[in-house]
This record gives C-alpha cells, sequence and structure tokens, in this order.
C-alpha cells in the first residue's frame, strides 16, 4: 500500500493540483471549486484517496509550492525589508553587528566613535535589491537603524524611525532611484525609539507607538506645534511584563472608523489618536499568553470587504497566530529550556459591539512563533518562517519551522489551513518575508547571534533570499490567470474614482462572478510583523467581453476615503476563479 501511494503521488503530480481542485473540494472550500464538482468525480474521488491524506485540520492540498534560491549571499542580514513602487527591495540589518561581507564602493567607509563594535567599518548594512534582475546595490548607512520601524511616504519614501545607541531618534529616508542612497535627520525623534511600531494615517503622517520603556506615541513629520510632543499611553505599561516586556513591536492597525487597533502582550485597545482617549477595551486574548515581542507571534488585518451596495467599508476583523508562552523567554535566556510555541490563532471582529475572539488550532497541533503573516493577493494569509519552541532573542530559538501555512479566511473553522512545501533552509530570530508584484514570497535574513555567526552554531547566520511561489503560481491555473491590459503601472487614481480595468484571460473564459479585484498596501516587515500591511477588496460591474475573445473590461470604484485606504503606492491585483494576476501599481491621492 505504501508503495501504491508513492506511486500515485510521482505519476499523479502533474494533474493532482487540478484534479483535487476539481474533485476534492470539501463543503467549505471556495464557491468555484464547489461549482466546478461534477457527479463523474467519484472515480478520480477514489484514486486521489490512496494518495496520503493530509494531516488533521488542513484542507485538501490544491499544490505545494515551490522554492527557488535566488542568492546565496547579498553580503548582510535582511532583519528589515519594504518593497518599494520601483520594484526593488530596500533591506537592511544593524550598524553594530561588526563587518558585513559586502564591500561600500569606492573605498567609501563610515567612521563613527560612538559605535560599540567597529568604529571604523568599510561595509555596507543596508542593500536596495532589483526585484526583475535579480541584483543588489550596496547602501550607506551612518547611524545604528538595529531594531527599528518605518512606513512609506505618499510620494513613494520610505520613513525610518529610531534604531539603537547614537541611532535611536534618528530619522533616515529612502527615495529609490539608481543612484539614492540614505538621507539622515539627526533628533528627528522626541524620544528614543527602538523596537516601536509605525503606522500610516489618513493625512499623509505616521504614527511611532512604543518602544522599549516608550510607553507614548508621537508622529511623523511633525508640525511645529507637536515637534518635542511624545504622547502618554499608560497602555503600554499595563502590557509590560516584568523581565521580558511581551509588548514591543505591537500589533497596530487602522480601523474603518479611523481609530487605531492596539494589540500588546495579550490585551487590545481601540486609540482615538486625535484626542488621545482609548475609546474601546477588548477582551483578553484566550489563554492570556503574550502575542508580542519577545513572545513573537504575527498579526494581520483581515483584507477588508465592502457589503453595502454603496460600496462602503464597515467591519474589521483582526487574526493573531502564534507566539511563546508566557515565562518563555526568561525560561530559555536563563535555564536553557525551550517551551513549546503557542499552537493557536485568535480572530476578533473589531467593529462589533461586542466583540469576542475566535480560537484555531494550526494543522498539527504544531505551535509557531517567530513567523510572518503576509496578504496574499487573492486575500488569503501566508504564514511563513519561524521556530517551533523557544523565544526570540539571542540564541532563544529552536526546532525550525520550514513549511508555510495558508489560511483562508473566507472557510469555515476546522477548514482554513493548508500546509505547503517546505524549505531547506531555517528562518529564525531575525528572518523576513515580503510579497513581489508577481505573485512570489521572497524570504531572507536569519541571524539569532549577536555578530555575524557562520560557523559552529546551531544555525548560522543566513545570507541568502529565496522566493517561494504559492500554488497559484503553478502553471497548471495558466489558462485562467488574469493578465492586467489597462490601467498601465503607476496610474494615479482620486478616492471613489470610477476605474476601467481590462484583463486578458488565455482561456477566453471569464466566470464573472468570481472576478474582485484586490488593493495591497505592501508593509514594512521585521520582526514577525508586517506594519501598515492592508488589503482592500473590490466588486467589479459591467463584466464584457471587448476586442476579442479573450479580452474582458469591468469597473471598480477605489475606495472612498483615507481612512480606508490611506495615500500611497498599493499594488493592484485581478483576481479570477482565486488564481490572481501579476499586480501593478496604482498611487491613491
Amino acid at each position: 500500500m505504501i508503495l501504491h501511494s508513492i506511486f500515485m503521488m510521482v505519476i499523479l503530480r502533474p494533474y493532482y493540483l487540478t484534479i483535487s481542485l476539481l474533485f476534492l473540494a470539501s463543503p467549505n472550500s471556495s464557491s468555484y471549486v464547489n461549482k466546478m464538482r461534477q457527479p463523474f468525480s467519484i472515480f478520480f474521488t477514489i484514486l486521489l484517496l490512496a494518495v496520503t491524506l493530509p494531516p488533521p485540520c488542513a484542507v485538501v492540498s490544491a499544490g505545494s509550492g515551490q522554492w527557488q534560491l535566488l542568492q546565496k549571499s547579498i553580503g548582510i542580514v535582511a532583519m528589515h525589508m519594504q518593497l518599494l513602487h520601483t520594484d526593488t527591495i530596500l533591506i537592511f540589518d544593524r550598524t553594530d553587528f561588526g563587518l558585513s561581507n559586502l564591500s561600500l564602493p569606492g573605498g567609501r567607509c563610515r567612521h563613527d566613535p560612538n559605535e560599540r563594535v567597529v568604529k571604523t567599518d568599510c561595509t555596507a548594512h543596508s542593500v536596495e535589491y532589483d526585484v526583475a534582475s535579480n541584483t543588489f546595490r550596496p547602501l550607506f548607512l551612518q547611524t545604528n537603524i538595529w531594531c527599528s520601524s518605518a512606513s512609506v511616504a505618499v510620494d513613494g519614501t520610505l520613513v525610518q524611525t529610531g534604531g539603537f545607541n547614537d541611532g535611536d531618534r534618528v530619522v533616515r529616508t529612502f527615495f529609490p532611484c539608481a543612484t539614492c542612497d540614505w538621507k539622515e535627520i539627526p533628533g528627528g525623534l522626541a524620544v528614543r525609539r527602538w523596537y516601536a511600531t509605525n503606522h500610516k494615517l489618513p493625512d499623509g503622517r505616521q504614527i511611532i507607538v512604543g518602544g522599549r520603556r516608550q510607553f507614548n506615541y508621537e508622529f511623523y513629520p511633525k508640525s511645529y506645534a507637536t515637534a518635542k510632543n511624545a504622547y502618554s499611553l499608560p497602555f503600554l505599561v499595563q502590557t509590560t511584563d516584568l523581565f521580558e516586556e511581551n509588548n514591543l513591536y505591537p500589533f497596530v492597525f487602522l480601523n474603518v472608523d479611523g481609530t487605531l487597533f492596539i494589540f500588546a502582550n495579550n490585551k487590545a485597545i481601540l486609540l482615538d489618536y486625535t484626542k488621545n482617549a482609548v475609546v474601546k477595551t477588548f477582551p483578553n486574548i484566550p489563554g492570556n499568553d503574550p502575542r508580542c515581542y519577545p513572545s513573537t507571534g504575527s498579526a494581520v488585518l483581515i483584507p477588508l470587504r465592502s457589503k453595502t451596495p454603496d460600496f462602503s467599508f464597515t467591519e474589521a476583523e483582526v487574526l493573531i497566530c502564534g507566539g511563546a508562552p508566557r515565562g518563555a523567554y526568561t525560561q530559555a535566556k536563563r535555564k536553557h529550556t525551550f517551551i513549546g510555541a503557542l499552537t493557536t490563532c485568535a480572530r476578533i471582529k473589531i467593529t462589533d459591539p461586542n466583540p469576542t475572539w475566535v480560537v484555531e488550532t494550526m494543522p498539527g497541533g504544531k505551535g509557531r512563533l517567530m513567523g510572518d503573516m503576509l496578504l496574499l493577493p487573492n486575500g488569503n494569509v501566508l504564514i511563513i518562517n519561524g521556530a517551533g519552541s523557544g523565544s526570540a532573542g539571542w540564541e532563544y530559538g529552536r526546532d525550525p519551522v520550514l513549511a508555510p501555512l495558508v489560511y483562508y479566511p473566507d472557510n469555515n473553522p476546522g477548514s482554513r489551513f493548508e500546509i505547503l512545501n517546505a524549505s531547506n533552509t531555517p528562518r529564525m530570530y531575525h528572518s523576513t518575508a515580503i510579497l513581489v508584484r508577481d505573485g512570489r514570497v521572497l524570504v531572507a535574513g536569519s541571524n539569532p547571534h549577536v555578530g555575524y555567526n557562520f560557523s559552529h552554531v546551531i544555525f548560522p547566520t543566513e545570507l541568502s533570499i529565496e522566493a517561494f511561489s504559492p500554488p497559484y503560481l503553478e502553471a497548471a491555473f495558466q489558462n485562467v490567470r488574469p493578465r492586467i491590459v489597462g490601467p498601465v503601472s503607476g496610474t494615479r487614481v482620486a478616492y471613489g474614482q470610477t476605474v476601467k480595468v481590462r484583463v486578458d484571460v488565455a482561456s477566453g473564459s471569464l466566470v464573472r462572478s468570481l472576478v474582485r479585484v484586490t488593493v495591497l498596501a505592501p508593509p514594512f516587515n521585521t520582526h514577525s510583523f508586517s506594519m501598515n500591511q492592508r488589503m482592500l477588496v473590490l466588486e467589479p460591474s459591467n463584466v464584457t467581453n471587448v476586442d476579442g475573445p479573450t479580452m474582458f473590461e469591468f469597473e471598480v470604484t477605489t475606495p472612498g476615503s483615507p481612512v480606508l485606504a490611506p495615500p500611497g503606492f498599493y499594488l493592484l491585483f485581478v483576481v479570477h476563479q482565486e488564481i490572481p494576476s501579476e499586480g501593478i501599481w496604482i498611487q491613491i491621492l
């Protein structure tokens, strides 16, 4: 029987993706898959049941995904990453790791008498990576950018805030161009920011929340009236654990009413930042275990959908997954005992008058901490990277979790997870992941050491970049995959504007009821949290066939307010039968 199962897996692999989609859909799978099932599927169902079944709580796999090594080394550790509107990724680590494996050009060196490790450093600690050409170039940093935060301004400039030592009150900016480099603004922050979280606001500013021993928030850029102001937030005091903190890099999301959802440790509030007032306190997350650094779970705002005829967005849900139990950091640090990671995800509708958490268990009961949660173009959630035990911090993680998961928000509880193909590379503390325009996820980093350390350690410093291609990129879907013909990438749109979208579908068959548009704000990713990550789902209207059998056109209405989509650059995808197009850039102003 075992040999038969292996034979079936090998022989049927090219067809397994399509057959499983057509004939093994559960009642909780997507509506497309259910509609495609036919009475004559019995034969294929019996055939595929001979293949090893997936673990409990996982839906039948629609394909395992593929891994590809892009660069064996970019010279630095990708501790922080941001995709920019030029399809380049800004990457940086820290200046006090010691010498990196990438020299600065032209004999340039960094001289810093305040640096604790190397006071004269002729190596780079930041790169700009070009996705299309798979190349990178070194960038220059003067001050320490370690464990910092950032968001992208309206014009596409990355605005980074804080860091460590002489960099903890510095603001740094980077606008992408062929010869551009970092610019630094000393004293740009009211207080030191280290392990803080940033979020873009509807007026184009960003709010910077918390950080080590900072129980407050501030704004950037600053007006004259707020130039020196940091606003007290007692919630951050209330969520600080002795010896562990567990409220660093708090999870922050802009709600549909303009308030901020802030989750720290095991608690959450809605903050009206315009009045410095907490307007709602949520129930503690079930189990009361911490989810923020160094427990280090992850969180996403589930894609926002319009559920009214006037295209308004009135509901918002947050999903939080994984982390380490309370005390795990102390046990790892003091006793070298590595406690198993949390196995649960918790989901809450933050717009409900009386919200409650709904708890789900990840497949196989296997926990994960230091995982990254990314929104995929079709609105599903990818959970990738991380460890199965221990804690974030130097040498404190064990049992790498190599297999990504997909979480299907629209499925019923019990059938929302799918296990995908595993990587061979552990991605532990200080690893990152980010979605790019073609639908792949770039994964990089991992360094649980005080410096660069490549030998005689459990998890060596990792300088490589890999690409993970989710199942929707498999060739079996090529005929239904839409290709955006118009508008062109880089188009500017206004709030509430009707936009004509034209796509080409190779099969010439477009299922009108299974077409939607998603608009994604690419996040700043570090320490297992993707700041500013936000997706809106737009429903098309007036879908028509134009200019030949494979060309279709429809209209969508852009979000009506900067509260829903703060101004700036977004990726727009067309999703057909759960298969996304390559994205285009739009700028919402």
